[in-house]
């Protein structure tokens, strides 16, 4: 059995024992995190350092992203 013969006999098994499937799982949590989103309880990530040799790029906020210069700019 391929992987895929695999995921459609278990959406089909989940749905016939009265669970959701992973699409409407994935559905709900969207619907949940841009509420959440919407009404400030989360956010996400706005900019992302990416100086040359970056060996682990780190996710900055939106304030920082504003005054971060380049290495070679300064």
């Amino acid at each position: 059995m391929s992987d895929d013969e695999f995921h459609r006999v278990t959406e089909i098994e989940r749905i016939a024992n009265g669970k959701p499937t992973h699409f409407d799982m994935d559905e709900a949590f969207r619907a949940r995190m841009h509420a959440a989103i919407a009404t400030g309880l989360e956010s996400a990530p706005i900019g992302v350092i990416t100086s040359p040799g970056t060996q682990n790029p780190r996710y900055v906020s939106e304030v920082a992203a504003r005054y971060h210069r380049p290495r070679d700019e300064r």
